[in-house]
């Protein structure tokens, strides 16, 4: 039976891969797509959500969640990864929908509708878990598993020195997750960094004359593209299909129970993620961490994955 799962995510270009991979294999039933603010302005993910989803045309239609903007946003650099509008400045155009709903609520319905069997895999900002967990307070109990993209275990971070942009970006409602009474499995970059792809991944994409296939193309040929002439980079890490890939296939990685918390006042470390790896920690453990991934073999299971989707 597919597991029932829910992506929340930031679109952002490897959030795009990410559904990509997801709303094609038939192991995952994805019950709803939510936006959440991050990669672009709230208004923009909504969009970018809704755009992804027309441009794929998958066999089966999720239900969609609006974000809605943090209260003071920190100043942050995705465009120079992502384009202004977050997919790589082509402009994709969308269809007007009504009733809409925010992304919180559609979390709450969701999980409520199928309790203890919906994974909710969080590829951005975890604004919307807080949100929903502060909404309905039993949700906590309700949920089967949170897979969340995001942190660091060794403390070197991809937006400041100490922080992920993921936690970064809303470091409040990371803490929320992180301390809620909740199943949660952590993918940092620890382990997203280790997988890097060069040129050669787009070759073997899906056709072109496939809607998956011309729109991966597009939108990965970009991202090489900048990562090249603003980091000087050959190759890209799309961190967030990483996790998509553990929740697909657990046996190609190696977790470890650990107790995480995150800085949320720190002049230098805000948004760093904190593990209490001591000899005798005395904090409880309250998440799985990925620690150790098969490279070739995520990577080789993103390429069939994606085949998926020109299928």
């Amino acid at each position: 039976m597919a597991r029932k799962v829910i992506i929340d995510c930031d679109p952002g270009i490897d959030d795009a891969v990410a559904l990509c991979l997801a709303l094609f294999d038939p192991r995952l039933e994805v019950l709803a797509v939510t936006a959440t603010e991050g990669n672009a302005s709230a208004d923009q993910t909504t969009r970018n959500v809704q755009a992804v989803i027309e441009q794929l045309d998958p066999p089966r239609y999720p239900r969609l969640g609006v974000a809605s903007p943090i209260e003071i946003p920190p100043p942050t650099f995705a465009w120079k990864l992502h384009g202004n509008d977050g997919l790589a400045d082509i402009g994709y155009r969308v269809s007007e929908l009504h009733h809409q709903h925010l992304s919180e609520k559609v979390i709450c319905d969701v999980v409520r509708s199928s309790p203890d069997q919906v994974t909710i895999i969080a590829l951005g900002p975890l604004t919307n878990l807080a949100r929903a967990l502060r909404r309905d307070p039993e949700l906590a109990t309700m949920i089967g598993q949170i897979i969340m993209m995001g942190g660091t275990v060794d403390g070197i971070g991809n937006v400041t020195p100490t922080a992920e942009f993921n936690i970064y970006y809303d470091p409040e409602s990371a803490r929320t997750v992180f301390q809620s009474a909740t199943t949660k499995t952590l993918v940092p970059l620890d382990v997203t960094r280790k997988v890097t792809l060069f040129l050669d991944f787009v070759d073997q994409l899906p056709e072109e004359t496939s809607r998956a296939g011309k729109f991966l193309r597009d939108i990965l040929t970009y991202s090489f593209r900048v990562h090249r002439q603003n980091f000087g980079m050959e190759g890209i890490q799309l961190h967030d299909v990483v996790a998509i890939m553990l929740a697909l296939h657990p046996e190609l990685f190696e977790t470890e129970p650990m107790a995480g918390d995150v800085e949320t006042q720190g002049e230098l470390t805000k948004g760093a993620t904190v593990f209490d790896r001591r000899p005798r920690p005395e904090w409880q453990q309250n998440m799985e961490v990925a620690t150790l991934v098969d490279v070739p073999a995520v990577i080789d299971g993103m390429i069939r994955g994606l085949r998926l989707a020109g299928t």
